[in-house]
């Protein structure tokens, strides 16, 4: 009878743990969907309110752009990707110039694309947290455009530090950004012998923009 009472007792214990967890998860989920929302909002209203900036004043589009993005985006963790095994050569200050020209380049290059879009729409689908990974999530969008529609998926981190949700990747139409700039990189890298002055220095809004050409078709 005894152990009968120890065995029912481990399952309760045992459905009320993945209830917790279960609901911990709905919760979590809800939280970066929200995140993501309204950094959505704000930035499609920040392209609306500086659209024309773009070509008239593009120091003033960028920095509208880098602060509708900043509390949502890590540019660093994702510059730090696309540089990969490559980042071990680089100083602090090369690390840092290349953030910087990373950042503007992924500006230039899709605020162009969606500035001469046309009217576009931004719908956040849904998130879910990593089964494996509580601090991992996935973000399903979908753009909607007058050519059509694309799905996007952000690939979403808990920062340890400001327990804010931060986007680390994104996939879209299929096609992985991080490891597509990354094969650019290494490809710069190449061409410029290891030169990793050079290859920061080229490293421009045309590279970012024949990268979107090549994701688009």
């Amino acid at each position: 009878m005894q152990h009968k009472l120890k065995a029912s007792i481990h399952i309760l214990l045992s459905l009320f743990l993945f209830a917790v967890a279960t609901a911990s998860a709905a919760n979590e989920s809800q939280a970066v969907r929200q995140s993501v929302e309204e950094n959505t909002a704000n930035l499609v209203a920040k392209l609306n309110q500086e659209r024309s900036t773009y070509y008239d004043d593009p120091e003033k589009f960028f920095g509208s752009m880098e602060e509708a993005l900043q509390d949502v985006i890590d540019f660093r963790r994702i510059a730090a990707r696309v540089m990969g095994r490559y980042r071990r050569e680089a100083s602090a200050t090369q690390k840092d110039q290349f953030v910087e020209t990373f950042k503007r380049s992924l500006f230039s290059a899709y605020g162009k694309t969606l500035v001469e879009s046309g009217e576009f729409e931004i719908d956040v689908m849904g998130a879910d947290i990593n089964p494996r990974y509580d601090d991992r999530a996935s973000v399903d969008l979908e753009i909607t455009t007058s050519s059509g529609k694309y799905p996007v998926i952000y690939n979403m981190y808990k920062n340890s530090e400001s327990q804010k949700w931060l986007l680390e990747n994104v996939i879209v139409n299929g096609v992985n950004i991080g490891l597509a700039f990354r094969d650019r990189f290494e490809q710069q890298y190449e061409t410029h012998k290891g030169d990793l002055d050079k290859v920061i220095d080229s490293w421009s809004s045309e590279l970012a923009s024949e990268q979107v050409a090549e994701e688009a078709n």
